[in-house]
């Protein structure tokens, strides 16, 4: 099993502009599962519903999913991701740490159509599972936000 360090609850993040998926997991099992989605408003959650679910669950670490383009290159939305990584970090006093979220979104939508045949259902949540998923596979994937460019 991957070395986690100290943490144990962790909530993973698929950050996008109007929406926001969360996840949830945990190193004891290496699982994560599908949360919740917050909207957001170019890329601003309501910060009280992000609040709620940071006392709910009380997570040791943060996962933001990085947008990365398939050339390794930073995405559109990279600099908001990590913005965004930075912001959770300073106003819950947890440490964030950012995986490379590439083609998590494509595969949530396929595994939803694949379980239920909807395509139009919102799959944010899916994608953060993905992403803290693979970070609970490899912990060596999370990168510092604070980087502006950590590849």
């Amino acid at each position: 099993m991957p070395k986690h360090e100290t943490y144990s609850s962790v909530l993973g993040f698929d950050f996008g502009k109007t929406h926001i998926g969360v996840a949830t997991g945990q190193t004891l099992t290496g699982t994560a599962a599908g949360l919740t989605i917050i909207r957001a408003k170019n890329g601003t959650p309501n910060w009280d519903q992000v609040g709620v679910l940071m006392q709910q669950w009380q997570p040791d670490l943060i996962i933001v999913g990085l947008p990365l383009n398939m050339d390794d290159s930073e995405s559109i939305l990279s600099n908001s991701a990590r913005r965004f990584a930075r912001k959770l970090q300073g106003r819950f006093g947890i440490h964030a740490r950012m995986v490379d979220e590439r083609l998590t979104s494509r595969e949530a939508k396929m595994a939803s159509h694949n379980s239920d045949h909807r395509t139009t259902k919102k799959v944010d949540h899916i994608a953060a599972a993905l992403i803290l998923q693979s970070w609970l596979d490899n912990p060596a994937l999370g990168l510092d936000p604070v980087l502006e460019s950590s590849l």
